[in-house]
């Protein structure tokens, strides 16, 4: 199990189990933290599921794909360090994670 600490925007924290090789966002759900919707079923076609990833655990969460950049493109509140959880799999490097969430998802 890998610790994962979802912040909603209102600054309200969740720290979730997440199986390693689970996607953030069925963690989130699994879990029941508000702010993750995932509508797409982890697809990364609705970027309902996206997040903040901090500065220091960029490298470790990957690169986004074209199809994520797309997404997230089309989200209001898009960031550089912006992500889909869907496309981020929990693993040992991501024990105590913090990912941050938009105040609304689209």
């Amino acid at each position: 199990m890998v610790k994962i600490i979802y912040v909603e925007h209102n600054g309200a924290r969740h720290e979730v189990n997440v199986p390693d090789g689970e996607n953030l966002m069925e963690g989130a759900l699994q879990n029941n933290v508000p702010g993750i919707d995932g509508d797409c079923g982890g697809n990364a076609a609705c970027a309902t599921c996206h997040c903040y990833i901090p500065e220091q655990w960029e490298a470790l969460t990957g690169t986004r794909s074209e199809q994520e950049d797309a997404m997230i493109e089309l989200a209001d509140t898009a960031k550089p360090n912006s992500r889909l959880a869907c496309q981020i799999k929990a693993s040992a490097a991501l024990d105590g994670l913090e990912i941050h969430m938009p105040a609304t998802q689209h």
